[in-house]
């Protein structure tokens, strides 16, 4: 089990382990980091299945929009979650509640939840917070260069 810093050999184990992810507040925007987030994990060979209450029942990128954490397969392992951080804690216990495969809760750059953490260390569920997969996978996997980007031309697109 993980807390806020996990080392690169545990963050490496964590992005190699997941298969299908539930992204909580995904946009259907291509220009919002949640939408090229999600994009780059499904690019990485991740079933990702997008909630988005305001979206249900649409389809982005490949799969049908969810409403809530609740409506996601038991088989999600990890749920990146993408809301402010007084929303973390009721969908971190619903997702705690509802996935019997969760393995990684993790939560985007800026979003902290002591008590999400707190339900995840009872669960011995994974739990990352501030931090993105998207790059934390591309520092951890060679993707990034010097500079920090791997074209040279800085964009959020892939």
């Amino acid at each position: 089990m993980t807390q806020d810093a996990p080392d690169d050999s545990t963050l490496r184990d964590i992005l190699t382990a997941i298969h299908v992810v539930g992204v909580v507040g995904v946009s259907p925007n291509p220009v919002r980091p949640s939408y090229f987030v999600a994009r780059y994990l499904g690019l990485r060979g991740k079933r990702v299945i997008p909630v988005n209450p305001g979206h249900a029942g649409e389809t982005l990128l490949g799969a049908t929009v969810v409403a809530g954490v609740g409506d996601l397969p038991p088989e999600v392992d990890m749920l990146d979650v993408f809301r402010r951080s007084e929303h973390v804690a009721p969908i971190v216990r619903e997702a705690l509640d509802h996935l019997p495969g969760l393995r990684t809760v993790w939560l985007q750059i800026g979003v902290v939840s002591d008590e999400a953490r707190a339900m995840c260390a009872e669960r011995g569920v994974n739990f990352i917070q501030n931090r993105c997969p998207k790059i934390e996978y591309q520092r951890l996997f060679g993707e990034l260069r010097m500079g920090g980007f791997n074209t040279g031309v800085i964009s959020s697109r892939l």
